[in-house]
């Protein structure tokens, strides 16, 4: 669409005041009220602007269909004190916490 010259879009974005930087990173969680969204491989670019810093980012989409709560309910109910493992059963029954509690009992 545009043909900008990548060092004249930097000029104009400091005279606007933006300042872009990329982040490295390995994983993107979102918290939720009804479960997570984890980015997986995630390029994430911090812009501040006028004092406001905004994220951009974007990767591969993995959304979790549970929360903190059903986590500790599988945990509770299958007798087991790794998170982790709860948090894999959960996953992988996509979010259903009965089945989740099923499958710890039956190991």
């Amino acid at each position: 669409m545009f043909d900008l010259d990548p060092r004249k879009m930097q000029q104009m974005m400091k005279q606007l005041g933006m300042k872009m930087d990329n982040i490295p990173a390995n994983q993107v969680i979102i918290k939720t009220d009804k479960g997570d969204i984890t980015i997986e491989e995630p390029e994430v670019i911090k812009t501040t602007m006028k004092g406001q810093v905004m994220f951009q980012v974007s990767g591969h989409v993995k959304e979790h269909a549970f929360t903190d709560e059903d986590v500790k309910l599988v945990m509770e109910q299958s007798n087991i004190k790794d998170e982790e493992k709860a948090t894999l059963a959960l996953q992988e029954t996509n979010g259903d916490v009965v089945k989740a509690i099923m499958k710890l009992k039956g190991e």
